[in-house]
């Protein structure tokens, strides 16, 4: 009875589980397409396999070993001119261009930058220096200022904060810089019809100390592991290799229709069948050991609990000769 009552409880516990993965898929994909709905006030738009057209241009060329212009200058979070130089020559950098102001996707990116590098050893401002530029000439100082503050506090350790630098600059150096990085972006109408908005994709890059792109990480999540070799190979100048140039785009946006769709969220979806399906196969497997274990137990165990072993069983389970 000891043994069936294990094995119920076994399977139980797989069930609920399950359930509860079953759940939270349930409430995640609904809540994740009121989110798509709710943005901007649009209507959830046709997901399409195919960018549409005014995404054209829109990408990241992995333009490993280009030296960035580093006599370019930029207002830091502190309002000086600085330029990017200034940021090199002793130690790597970690490099992301975004926009202080993008709904969505630009703060996945730098929460995933941020949630990785708390799991690896290496400091900024003694290791490596984080350098964010916003790609929108029109944000200032108040916004780069906030930006940091929120991801230092978020990062945990404020004694680093020397080592993370928000910067704006003009629409020129903007150029410049992202034609050297290979971040291909285009400005669209925001809720209000104004370019006000951009669509663009996700990646950071790793910089040498002499100021070359030397590794590109596509999405928003990224390894610790992989940040830790990348900061490592590029402390020693050393040039990385291309990755798999899978795109995360901030969102469609369609202005025909006046409809955006995210395409996180159909990740997010894709996601969520991955896990409902592996729940599954773990609830098949966990079915068909129990159901054997089970039909095992008969002849296992006796009916007052005690084990058989042999042609007989005393109240300890050992076998009685013949």
């Amino acid at each position: 009875m000891y043994r069936v009552e294990q094995i119920g409880k076994g399977w139980r516990g797989a069930l609920g589980i399950a359930a509860m993965g079953v759940f939270v898929f349930a409430a995640v994909v609904p809540s994740l397409q009121a989110q798509v709905a709710s943005y901007a006030d649009k209507e959830v738009g046709p997901v399409n396999d195919k960018p549409p057209a005014i995404l054209k241009g829109v990408g990241i060329a992995q333009n490993l070993n280009a030296q960035l212009p580093l006599s370019l200058t930029f207002t830091d979070d502190r309002g000086q001119q600085v330029a990017l130089g200034s940021y090199f020559g002793k130690k790597p950098a970690i490099l992301a261009l975004v926009y202080y102001q993008c709904p969505m996707l630009c703060s996945e990116e730098l929460n995933g930058l941020t949630g990785a590098l708390q799991m690896v050893d290496e400091v900024p401002g003694k290791d490596f220096d984080i350098i964010v530029i916003s790609i929108d000439p029109s944000e200032g100082t108040d916004l780069a200022a906030s930006k940091k503050r929120s991801y230092v506090k978020r990062y945990g350790h404020p004694e680093t904060a020397d080592g993370w630098h928000f910067m704006t600059g003009t629409q020129a150096n903007i150029d410049a810089l992202t034609r050297t990085v290979g971040f291909g972006y285009v400005k669209i109408p925001g809720p209000d019809g104004k370019l006000t908005q951009f669509a663009h994709a996700s990646s950071i890059q790793i910089v040498t100390p002499e100021g070359k792109l030397a590794q590109y990480y596509m999405g928003v999540e990224y390894s610790p592991k992989d940040l830790r070799l990348g900061l490592a190979e590029a402390s020693s100048n050393r040039i990385g290799s291309p990755v798999d140039n899978i795109l995360t785009y901030c969102y469609h946006y369609d202005p025909q229709t006046n409809k955006h769709s995210l395409i996180v969220a159909r990740v997010v979806q894709l996601g969520g069948f991955v896990t409902l399906a592996t729940l599954g196969g773990f609830m098949l497997v966990m079915f068909r050991r129990d159901s054997r274990a089970a039909n095992a137990a008969p002849e296992e165990w006796g009916i007052d609990g005690q084990k058989k072993t042999g042609t007989g069983t005393t109240g300890t389970g050992t076998k009685v000769n013949g």
